[in-house]
């Protein structure tokens, strides 16, 4: 067949959704079928806005009794005026242009070669008397060599640079419902061996909280192991790369050295997305540097009960500051391109990561901050607080979206049809995937586990794409293949997950570079990113007290002093300033487990050479009264949680911290920086602090803290969150009708960058 006779083409039907081929705006995306002299098929119609339309067309070349080769052609219509559009149109060369693409074997051509040769030879034996036994046998032992020599060397998913819809369709339409199930299956680390990836052809692998491939794991180990585990699922029949997520919280916090930046309720401090997009990229270079692409950030929650165990992980309390901090997506994921349409997700290349907007949606607002409890509000109040940093995530091309725990006025996330599919995926048009949190699905049911082939079945059909089944995946593929063959489960809404999964795959570039990129390794804990978060540090701090009147301020601090007390169990242990989620899901206590700066040290490596500087974790009267110090500074605060476990109905200080306070602030200038992951009780020991600080989460970088202290930089820190007098206030939210606040939200004093020289 000569290129010659595609000159002239003929547009069969040209439809619009809205059905109307004359006026419909060519904004919409159109489908079209074209009719060739010859036999013509194609294959996609790409969506545009602006002139030229391309379709990618696959022209079978005939030969007497079978077809077996295709030639791929550009077709590009360079005229999109209405009547090109318009019904049965005749299209001739001087509108379309045509490029020759490439010419491949095709699997489907090649079957009905295959099927003649083998019937005709079957024929041949018969004629001339062969053994029908014999004949039979050999017949079935050259097909079966046949099929298996049928290969997807050629088939077009695999090809980079046809589009993605063309890909994924063409891949979806070779899957079998085993291998589709395999790519809606999130499993462990744990359980990740080769033969339970080829086995189950599984589409994703996680690490929980605390789960390294070794124990004292470095970057080449991670991306050994993972690298393994891609070499097992591209070795399957259609060598479809795994997705390996992990929760990078606050950086790459799973690693060992890597760095740790202020949890997000520090950064909701900084007002300042800038920064949070430096922090996203440098996390996603640091992810990378292990082999991993996709990480399970960020918390977009609107926190409106400190008492939640995880409202640190939330930016603020105030819609609009979480909206201004999702700038981590495009930190992580590379900046949407400007054309690129609404709702489809978009990561840049091989130095970003996929991201995912949790916990969706209301978790932020569960009753008594309980964990994963319920959240009792009309549809404009879930709309108005709770989903508006969903709007921002998508449109700035978020990949994937985490379901919650939570219930909403009594139903569970994990089942809730109308919000994950009627509201997220059609209404606002999102068409990344949606995944479940770890054992989500268990937790429809209470007790969790109950009847899992309900969970399972409400689960998918709810709209839940991927399911995070870290240990009972089995069960899982199990009910889920049973649902589906006896039809409680449309294959549509399995070709929808699946389609949905395999578009992030494709976007992030899985499919042509699925394997780590060894070049970054060295991206891991490197000083550029420490620097990066020592300055969120800065700027994350929060000053709410600075001298006992208005003339008598006591920072910053001077450097040159003769001698100072540091006091309090969080002076000096880089495991509580880090928090939750760091190494450990619960986080961890001491120096040695990752790499970083304690206070102390930073304040050691601060002041002059000539200042004494004296540590007492808990220090005694005889200790304060012998001591004649210049000042001290008191570190005291929340120890690390992480989830449930952080619940907490009282907000104290807890022991030993008040009571540091008290005995230090007695005797000596004191300034009280207090780590914790919300506002805690501190109505009854302000009077007594000479200055209070507010440092939430710092991370590893704790030279930050003591670079606002002794006034290399000012404080310029605001209360992302309003700070109580009581708990018995609670929730408290600004804006709310009896607010009186012990510091209001926005609340934070400001210091100029000289510090005192000296007394």
């Amino acid at each position: 067949m000569s290129k010659a006779q595609h000159d002239i083409l003929f547009l069969k039907y040209l439809r619009c959704r809205c059905g109307d081929h004359k006026s419909c705006s060519p904004n919409f995306r159109r489908q079209a079928r074209i009719i060739k002299i010859g036999k013509a098929e194609v294959i996609t119609l790409s969506p545009y806005k602006l002139n030229p339309i391309s379709l990618t067309i696959k022209i079978f070349q005939s030969s007497p009794f079978y077809s077996s080769v295709c030639s791929t052609y550009l077709l590009t219509l360079k005229h999109t005026n209405s009547s090109l559009v318009t019904q049965n149109h005749t299209v001739s060369k001087q509108f379309v242009s045509i490029r020759y693409l490439k010419q491949e074997t095709c699997i489907t051509c090649l079957f009905g070669f295959y099927f003649y040769f083998i019937y005709y030879l079957y024929m041949f034996f018969l004629f001339f008397g062969l053994g029908m036994g014999l004949v039979n046998k050999f017949m079935l032992l050259l097909f079966l060599l046949l099929c298996c020599s049928m290969s997807t060397k050629g088939a077009l998913y695999k090809n980079p640079k046809i589009p993605i819809r063309v890909r994924v369709s063409d891949l979806l339409k070779r899957m079998t419902i085993a291998e589709k199930i395999g790519q809606m299956s999130q499993i462990e680390r744990l359980n990740a061996t080769d033969d339970v990836i080829k086995n189950y052809y599984i589409g994703s692998v996680l690490s929980g909280g605390g789960s390294p491939p070794l124990p004292n794991d470095t970057a080449t180990d991670w991306v050994e192991r993972i690298d393994a585990m891609q070499k097992a699922a591209l070795s399957t029949r259609l060598g479809i790369p795994i997705i390996y997520g992990i929760d990078a919280v606050h950086g790459h916090n799973n690693v060992l050295n890597a760095t740790i930046f202020p949890h997000n309720v520090g950064l909701g401090a900084s007002r300042d997305p800038d920064l949070v997009k430096r922090i996203g990229q440098a996390t996603a270079l640091e992810a990378r540097a292990t082999g991993i692409p996709y990480v399970f950030a960020p918390c977009v929650a609107v926190c409106r009960d400190p008492r939640w165990g995880r409202c640190y992980e939330s930016y603020s309390e105030d819609t609009d500051v979480v909206r201004q901090m999702t700038e981590l997506i495009p930190g992580l994921q590379g900046d949407v391109p400007p054309d690129s349409p609404k709702g489809v997700p978009y990561v840049a290349g091989g130095k970003n990561v996929a991201a995912c907007a949790k916990h969706y949606v209301g978790d932020d607002g569960a009753h008594n901050g309980i964990d994963e409890n319920n959240t009792a509000t009309s549809f404009h109040g879930l709309l108005s607080i709770h989903m508006a940093p969903y709007y921002t995530a998508i449109k700035k091309g978020v990949s994937t979206v985490m379901v919650s725990y939570s219930s909403w006025n009594g139903d569970k996330m994990h089942a809730n049809h109308f919000l994950v599919t009627d509201f997220l995926k059609n209404k606002l048009r999102f068409r990344g995937f949606v995944i479940s949190d770890w054992q989500g699905i268990d937790r429809i049911t209470s007790p969790p586990y109950n009847n899992y082939t309900y969970s399972v079945l409400a689960s998918v059909t709810a709209g839940i794409d991927m399911i995070m089944i870290p240990y009972n995946y089995t069960d899982f593929i199990n009910d889920l293949t049973y649902l589906v063959k006896y039809n409680f489960i449309p294959m549509t809404r399995i070709d929808d997950a699946v389609s949905r999964i395999l578009r992030v795959k494709f976007l992030m570039g899985l499919f042509d570079k699925p394997f780590a990129d060894r070049s970054l390794i060295n991206q891991l804990g490197n000083q550029k990113h420490r620097e990066i978060a020592r300055e969120a540090v800065r700027k994350s701090l929060v000053l709410l007290k600075n001298g006992k009147s208005p003339n008598e301020t006591v920072l910053p601090l001077p450097k040159k002093s003769k001698k100072i007390l540091v006091a309090g169990t969080h002076a000096d242990n880089l495991g509580y300033q880090c928090g939750g989620w760091t190494i450990a899901r619960q986080g961890l206590s001491g120096n040695n487990f990752t790499a970083g700066t304690s206070i102390l040290q930073a304040i050691k490596n601060t002041v002059h050479p000539t200042t004494e500087v004296v540590f007492s974790e808990r220090p005694t009267s005889s200790d304060l009264s012998d001591g004649k110090y210049d000042y001290a500074v008191v570190v005291v605060g929340e120890l690390p949680y992480a989830e449930t476990a952080g619940d907490n109905m009282n907000l104290m200080i807890p022991v030993p911290g008040a009571r540091t306070i008290r005995r230090v602030c007695r005797v000596v200038k004191c300034v009280v920086v207090l780590i914790s992951g919300r506002p805690l009780v501190v109505q009854p020991y302000i009077e007594m602090m000479d200055a209070f600080v507010a440092a939430w989460l710092p991370g590893s970088e704790g030279q930050g803290v003591a670079d606002v202290l002794f006034g290399d930089y000012g404080f310029t820190g605001k209360l992302p969150r309003t700070w109580f007098k009581s708990v018995d206030q609670l929730p408290m939210n600004v804006g709310d009708k009896d607010y009186d606040p012990l510091f209001p939200f926005g609340y934070g004093l400001t210091t100029g960058t000289e510090p005192i020289k000296s007394i």
